[in-house]
């Protein structure tokens, strides 16, 4: 299918091979069993081929995750190294786009090294999973790194809504409902915040935070659009639509069935464009 509108896909976890040798036994079992992705896909899916699916799907670029999920050491926790997705961006200038993933646990060398990530590797910003460390959005050990976001001046995206359980052996509380972004974006009016994978199931107070605060944006992904909740549609599509930002969570979701799924949404042709680039170009400054 072919697609008018050329989309920039906000959250992406690249699974190479190579990454894919670094992914942790439950990460295998969690996309094929619990989001029902082809077992193929844990042979891993080298860039090329990641590239000719965005090409397939009418989407131009990707912001690559390094994905710190826990604290090293603990069950089923692993980070993505930095280094890995800088040499990816280096391959693929203007295709990929990268992501530091955020570890509260870190104290200052972590904010040290989110500082050298966007500074040398041309990261454009960062990214955190509350729930993999049960603090949450307005835990002060997050707070280092928001100063250094605004310093920087790069978005920092974070799940929010319910967590699940991807291994047993680490079950994780869901410490990232919405609300608590109430306090971050007070505190930090200058930071952009991305809260991702749409807010489910507080989908509601994820709107609210965005409609209050000028800084705060929601993130549509890891959910399929046929099941995004009407109220989500119709904020996107109407007065939200400078606040919210396209992505797939992929693997999570295929990129042509979801941009296929939007589509069949009926969107306004304005807020559809602002959905899958438009905003995606401000809000990141890449203009």
């Amino acid at each position: 299918m072919k697609h008018s509108i050329p989309a920039i896909d906000c959250v992406v976890n690249p699974i190479t091979p190579e990454i894919m040798q670094l992914r942790p036994k439950w990460s295998r079992e969690f996309l094929t069993k619990k989001i029902g992705r082809d077992s193929s896909l844990l042979q891993g899916v080298p860039e090329e081929k990641m590239l000719a699916m965005m090409d397939e799907a009418g989407i131009e670029r990707a912001f690559l995750i390094a994905t710190k999920t826990g604290r090293l050491g603990l069950p089923g926790s692993w980070h993505l190294p930095y280094e890995v997705v800088r040499k990816m961006l280096e391959r693929h200038p203007g295709k990929f786009y990268g992501l530091a993933g955020l570890d509260p646990t870190e104290g200052m060398a972590g904010v040290r090294a989110l500082e050298r990530a966007v500074r040398e590797q041309g990261f454009i910003g960062a990214h955190m999973y509350p729930h993999w460390f049960e603090l949450a959005p307005d835990h002060a050990r997050w707070y280092p790194f928001y100063a250094k976001c605004v310093e920087l001046d790069v978005p920092v995206q974070m799940q929010v809504g319910q967590s699940l359980i991807y291994t047993p052996e680490q079950r994780l509380r869901s410490v990232g409902r919405p609300i608590t972004l109430d306090a971050v974006a007070c505190d930090f009016p200058e930071l952009k915040l991305v809260g991702i994978h749409v807010g489910i199931p507080w989908t509601d107070e994820m709107i609210a935070m965005a409609w209050k605060h000028p800084n705060v944006y929601i993130g549509c992904d890891a959910h399929s659009p046929r099941y995004w909740p009407a109220a989500f549609v119709q904020y996107l599509n109407t007065y939200g639509q400078d606040k919210v930002v396209f992505g797939t969570d992929y693997p999570v979701l295929d990129f042509a069935r979801t941009r296929e799924e939007i589509e069949a949404l009926g969107l306004r042709e304005e807020a559809k464009r602002k959905l899958l680039r438009d905003n995606a170009l401000r809000i990141y400054k890449l203009m």
